[in-house]
């Protein structure tokens, strides 16, 4: 299970600050009843294109001893299972679905290096299919901005509110994904676990 790093800071900042594990260590786990600190558990590397920045970075992990389950601490930029951050994510949308640039412009305002226009188009339409659940969730944050539709609601909320402190609600609370979780995740970003069916009787 991923949770949000609660430090706020660049993501250079954030490699240093996970080197200590006792600094943001959960003092109880997510997943189980269990009231016990969690404990360090290595850690695993993923990369992260964020506004200054484009390498991999090491998330920190901690273990469960009462139910054996992983917690992994996702730096508050970053996106689970997506390898731009939140800043590149919505000045590109932004840029596309606010202010009507084409893919290959809202591609270089959102970063300086070359992005194929294929990756914006699956951005806007993931943010599309989850941009009324988004009114709704963040309706809790500020009022809903008048709007032709709901992709342009969502974008002025997430706009007043702050794409970061939204995330930051979004997943710690409701534990959605700003993009909606990828199919193969069940609603709440767990994965999914078909059981096999009973022989018949």
């Amino acid at each position: 299970m991923q949770i949000l790093h609660p430090f706020i800071g660049s993501a250079q900042q954030y490699a240093e600050e996970v080197s200590t594990p006792d600094r943001y260590r959960p003092d109880h786990c997510p997943q189980c009843p269990a009231l016990q600190p969690l404990i360090a558990h290595g850690f695993y590397s993923r990369t992260l294109a964020e506004a200054g920045f484009d390498s991999s970075i090491r998330v920190r992990r901690y273990l469960c001893r009462s139910c054996r389950r992983t917690v992994s601490l996702l730096p508050q930029v970053a996106l689970p299972y997506l390898r731009f951050g939140i800043t590149v994510i919505s000045l590109f949308l932004v840029a596309r679905l606010l202010q009507g640039a084409t893919l290959a412009v809202a591609a270089t305002k959102a970063t300086p290096t070359t992005m194929p226009y294929q990756r914006g188009q699956f951005w806007v339409r993931r943010f599309s299919r989850q941009a009324a659940a988004l009114c709704a969730a963040l309706a809790a944050l500020c009022a809903p901005a008048p709007a032709s539709n709901f992709v342009c609601r969502a974008l002025h909320m997430l706009e007043s509110i702050g794409w970061i402190a939204a995330h930051r609600f979004l997943f710690t609370d409701l534990r959605m994904h700003l993009l909606g979780w990828p199919a193969f995740l069940a609603r709440a970003g767990r994965a999914t676990a078909l059981r096999r069916a009973a022989p018949p009787a």
